[in-house]
């Protein structure tokens, strides 16, 4: 059975069948349509809330963090979110700040990033870029959103539990986070095991569908260098997914087995190896960072082509760059390691393999240049978002290039030059991403338009404030301020920091109300934004080529692709884009 007619057969309907317009689908009940839902938009809807409540969540946690090391022992305004783990007056305890590092970076990471960047764009494009009707497996889709579901819930649940959430940090290091002798290993840091487990579940099935998909589901023509790029991103970072999470969740298993049942995998007293932990979760997680930015560099590369009207500058060296990426992130984990005490040899090779996998993301941003150049920008709300991606996205890798070194790494490891770098590649790079992907295509989802006006004063204020946040903390690591500190002043020599702690802080809290005007933005467009055209932004790929939000079944007919996604300013045609489904001119003859 061809993959088609699985689709056909899962949805109860032939949607291969010549003229098939949706219509003829049954009307279902408001749970089966929304909240049950197997159509891939409104899986993509779903993540979209889901993912920004967590973001949300996660900004609360940086905002609480940012108030300890901004204002040290200082109570929190009304007492704090979690006034049960803290001292007397709001004052946040050792141990929960400990819980606030770890909770911001694993929500951050696990249940908002990339549930933005893949569950959202994936699901949302690639259907529609690829002009299929659905994805491969609609009900393994819905399984992918519902198993997110309780893997946040139970990860929250460590708040509520005996002992707080778990405090071992975002990485959980072995012995810290195995045995009681060390921790006295508590319920909550349990639940951060088993929350990653179901979420692991939850992105390979997403990952198994949208492979799936692209290699089988493609409409007639649309050859493999015709696939628009974010589509290509999201193809590569499935891969990523489908190889890298199995390796966290076995390690996931053997962390759990130590905690539970008393097995020894990473505690010395039992023979274990707790060097054994970093390199299973680093070799997971130096691929982790690049699913995490891929899908941001082709939404970018997307917008940046359509605002600028011009063609991709090097199409083929940019799908080619992103495989290099994909290809290279599996040999060089060691990097995060050079402290571990590994041969320097062993070191060496991890630097070399590190700086050269600086050349394919150096091959992008010229390219993101070449297609900037002399081309007719339009600064709307999406453009400056995707302008700004690759502006913090070259000072992240520049950052990086320092801990590239080993020697210099040496130095820096667990600073907030680390920090900095961190943020500037994963915020300034994959959440600029995410609100260029969100704007450029929130008209496909809700039918309407985000207001602009609005839109650029969110932008303009998300980017200072952002810069006056993250910026200033290179230089807090160059003098050497240890990461994941809960206190700088009891500390000599970091109390004249304590000044640029406490700007930092402030910056913060700016930045986190800044988003506030994304919220009523987004919100409000999505009842009371002008009505969205088919295709608002003159854009070429097969989406906008359906009615906005899209019906079940995306098109009423099967397309047919004849050229590339990128062909702006094209001298066949007087307009200045020529969709992917427009027959040529001898074609009409």
């Amino acid at each position: 059975m061809s993959t088609a007619h699985l689709v056909s057969s899962l949805e109860g309907e032939d949607r291969t069948q010549p003229g098939y317009t949706g219509e003829e689908h049954h009307e279902l009940s408001f749970i089966r349509k929304y909240v049950f839902s197997t159509d891939h938009k409104v899986i993509g809807k779903q993540f979209l809330f889901l993912s920004l409540f967590f973001l949300v969540v996660g900004g609360a946690l940086a905002g609480m963090m940012r108030w300890q090391l901004g204002f040290p022992g200082q109570p929190m305004p009304g007492g704090g979110i979690f006034p049960d783990t803290m001292a007397p007056g709001g004052i946040i305890l050792p141990e929960f700040y400990n819980s606030l590092v770890t909770m911001h970076g694993t929500i951050m990471v696990f249940f908002a990033i990339m549930p933005l960047l893949v569950g959202v764009f994936g699901n949302l494009l690639i259907p529609l870029q690829i002009g299929a009707p659905d994805m491969a497996f609609p009900r393994l889709n819905m399984a992918s959103f519902w198993l997110a579901v309780p893997a946040g819930i139970v990860m929250l649940a460590g708040f509520l539990v005996e002992g707080g959430a778990a405090g071992a940090g975002w990485t959980s290091y072995a012995p810290l986070s195995t045995s009681s002798e060390w921790t006295g290993v508590y319920l909550g840091q349990q639940l951060w095991v088993a929350s990653l487990i179901i979420m692991g579940f939850s992105s390979l099935t997403g990952a198994v569908n949208y492979i799936t998909t692209v290699i089988n589901m493609r409409a007639p023509g649309m050859t493999w260098f015709r696939i628009p790029l974010p589509t290509w991103s999201l193809f590569i970072t499935a891969i990523l997914i489908l190889l890298a999470i199995p390796i966290l969740t076995g390690g996931l298993i053997m962390l759990l087995f130590d905690q539970t049942i008393g097995t020894t995998f990473f505690i010395p007293a039992g023979s274990g190896e707790p060097l054994l932990w970093q390199h299973i979760f680093w070799f997971f997680g130096h691929p982790e960072v690049y699913i995490l930015i891929l899908p941001a560099m082709g939404i970018v590369s997307e917008v940046l082509a359509c605002r600028a009207r011009k063609p991709i500058f090097g199409y083929h060296a940019m799908v080619l760059a992103m495989i290099s990426i994909a290809f290279l992130g599996w040999i060089v984990w060691g990097h995060h390691m050079f402290q571990s005490g590994m041969n320097p040899m062993l070191g060496t090779t991890f630097m070399i393999s590190t700086v050269v996998i600086a050349v394919p993301s150096a091959i992008k941003t010229f390219n993101w240049l070449g297609t900037l150049w002399r081309g007719d920008i339009h600064f709307d709300t999406p453009m400056l978002h995707a302008l700004s991606f690759v502006s913090m996205f070259i000072i992240g890798g520049l950052s990086g290039i320092f801990m590239a070194s080993a020697p210099v790494d040496m130095y820096i490891h667990d600073t907030y030059f680390i920090v900095a770098h961190l943020h500037y590649v994963l915020f300034g790079g994959s959440l600029f991403g995410i609100f260029a992907g969100i704007t450029f295509w929130f008209p496909k989802m809700f039918g309407r338009m985000m207001g602009e006006g609005l839109g650029k004063i969110h932008f303009g204020l998300t980017f200072i404030f952002y810069n006056m946040v993250f910026f200033p903390m290179h230089n807090l690591g160059v003098q050497g301020m240890m990461r994941r500190i809960y206190d700088p002043n009891e500390y000599e020599f970091l109390q004249p920091l304590q000044e640029m702690n406490t700007f930092i802080s402030i910056s913060v809290f700016l930045l986190v109300a800044t988003q506030f005007l994304f919220a009523f933005n987004f919100f409000w467009s999505m009842f009371k934004g002008r009505q969205a055209p088919a295709n608002p932004w003159n854009s070429n790929t097969l989406e906008w080529t359906v009615p906005s939000p899209p019906p079940h079944g995306n098109f009423a007919v099967m397309p047919t692709v004849y050229r590339g996604p990128y062909e702006y300013s094209s001298p066949e045609v007087e307009a200045d884009f020529y969709p992917q489904n427009q027959p040529p001119p001898q074609a009409d003859a």
